[in-house]
C-alpha cells in the first residue's frame, strides 16, 4: 500500500470512527476522531499537492471542521444519517467517482490549463498531434481529404500522455471530457450503453456549435482490450463505442470532434479498436535532455546547494520516467524536511533547512529503481514497429 493509500485509509477509519461516537453522544472522543481525520487529510493534500482528488478531500475536512464547531457549541445538532457514505468518499473517491452512471457527471468540471512548454520533451508526439489535431483547427480547409479523429497515446506509464491530451485540448480551447472504464460501466442493465451514446451525442453538438471536443479514454485497454470471459453489458458497450467511433471517422463529416486513447497496455487492445485510431503514437521514456529539464522543472523551487549537478543526475536518472523523476526529487526534499523536524530546528520559525546536495539525490537514486523494465521497453518498441501510424 502507498503512503497516500495508507493516508487516506487512516483518514477514513477516523472519521468512521468520529461518526459512531458522534452518534454514541461521546461528545469529546469524537471531537479527537474527526480532527485526527482532518489531520490525515491535510497532510495527504500538502504531500501531494497535484493529486486529482484534492478538492474531495478538503471538502471532507471542511465539513469535520464545521461538525466540530457545532459539537463544542451549547446545543448539538444530530450528525446527518447519511454521513457515512459521505465519509466512504475518502478512501473510495476514486472508485466513487468510477461508479458515477450519468454522462454529466464524466466531464471534467475544470478545463486542464496545461501550455505545451509545460510537456517536457516529446518532440516527435507532440509534432505528430499538432498534425492531427491543432493544424486541421486552425485551417480546415486545407485539408480536402479530413484529418484523424481517434489518436492513440501508448507507452511507459508516467511518461506524459494524459498531460499530452491536456496540452492538445488547451491549445485548441476544446471542450474535454475525461473518462474511463468504470464511468462508463454501470451495474444498471442499458445504463452504460445509454451513457456513451449521450457523451458522444454531447461532444458532436459542441463541434457543430463551433466548439472542438476531445474525449479522453485513460486505460482505453480495460474497456476495449481484448476479453475472454466478457459479459453480454461489456460487449454491448464496446459495440456501442465502435459504433459512435464511426460515426466520428465518417469521411464526409468535417466536425472537429477527437478520441484521444491512452494504455500502458497496447498488446491487450483488439485490433477492432487498433484500426479506428489513425493515429498511433508512442510516448517514450524521457531521453537525457528531458530528463535535465524535468530536473530543473521539479528543482526550480527548492535551494540547492552549489554542488547540485543536474547532468550528471540526468546521466544517473537514465530509464527514468518522468513521474519517477519527479518521485526522486519530491523524496530528497522529504527527506531533508525530514531531518530538518527530527533535529529540532522546526521549533524555532526563523530556522530555514539546508540546501539539497548531492548526496541527498545519490542517495534516494541509488534506493529506487526505475519503475519501466527493459522488458517493458522491448515489448513497446516492438508493438510500435507493428502498428507505428504516425
Amino acid at each position: 500500500m502507498s503512503a497516500s493509500q495508507e493516508l487516506e485509509k487512516a483518514a477514513t477509519n477516523y472519521a468512521l470512527e468520529a461518526v459512531r461516537l458522534d452518534k454514541q453522544g461521546s461528545k469529546g472522543m469524537a471531537i479527537t476522531m474527526y480532527q485526527k481525520a482532518i489531520e490525515s487529510l491535510l497532510k495527504l493534500v500538502q504531500l501531494y499537492p497535484e493529486y486529482s482528488l484534492n478538492k474531495v478531500y478538503i471538502q471532507r475536512a471542511i465539513a469535520y471542521q464545521e461538525r466540530i464547531k457545532i459539537l463544542q457549541g451549547s446545543g448539538v445538532a444530530p450528525v446527518e444519517t447519511h454521513e457515512e457514505e459521505k465519509v466512504e468518499n475518502v478512501e473510495s473517491a476514486r472508485r466513487t467517482e468510477g461508479e458515477k452512471s450519468s454522462y454529466e457527471e464524466l466531464i471534467l468540471a475544470e478545463k486542464p490549463n496545461i501550455k505545451w512548454e509545460q510537456v517536457v520533451g516529446l518532440e516527435n508526439a507532440k509534432k505528430a498531434i499538432k498534425e492531427a489535431i491543432v493544424y486541421p483547427v486552425q485551417r480546415p480547409d486545407l485539408f480536402p481529404l479530413g484529418w484523424p479523429r481517434g489518436i492513440l497515446l501508448f507507452g511507459p506509464p508516467g511518461c506524459g500522455k494524459t498531460l499530452l491530451a491536456a496540452a492538445v485540448a488547451t491549445e485548441i480551447d476544446a471542450t474535454f471530457v475525461s473518462v474511463d472504464a468504470a464511468s462508463i460501466m454501470s451495474k444498471w442493465l442499458g445504463e452504460a450503453e445509454k451513457n456513451v451514446a449521450k457523451l458522444f451525442n454531447s461532444v458532436r453538438k459542441s463541434a457543430i456549435e463551433g466548439k472542438p471536443a476531445i474525449v479522453f479514454i485513460d486505460e482505453l485497454d480495460s474497456l476495449m482490450g481484448k476479453h475472454s470471459n466478457e459479459v453480454g453489458g461489456e460487449i454491448r458497450v464496446r459495440n456501442q463505442f465502435l459504433k459512435e467511433m464511426d460515426g466520428i471517422i465518417d469521411k464526409g463529416k468535417k466536425l472537429h470532434v477527437y478520441v484521444i486513447g491512452a494504455t500502458n497496455k497496447p498488446w491487450d487492445l483488439d485490433w477492432a479498436f487498433i484500426r479506428r485510431f489513425q493515429k498511433r503514437i508512442l510516448v517514450p521514456l524521457p531521453d537525457h535532455h528531458s530528463r535535465l529539464m524535468m530536473f530543473k522543472l521539479y528543482t526550480a523551487d527548492l535551494q540547492l546547494a552549489p554542488d547540485v549537478d543536474l547532468h550528471e543526475l540526468a546521466r544517473l536518472s537514465e530509464g527514468f520516467s518522468g513521474s519517477d523523476i519527479r518521485d526522486v526529487c519530491q523524496s530528497a526534499h522529504l527527506k531533508l524536511i525530514g531531518e530538518f523536524f527530527e533535529s529540532g530546528q522546526a521549533a524555532n520559525k526563523q530556522a530555514k533547512p539546508r540546501p539539497l546536495n548531492m548526496s541527498d539525490f545519490r542517495q534516494i537514486l541509488e534506493e529506487r529503481k526505475p519503475s519501466v523494465s527493459l522488458d517493458m521497453l522491448t515489448l513497446y518498441n516492438r508493438w510500435f514497429e507493428a502498428f507505428r501510424a504516425l
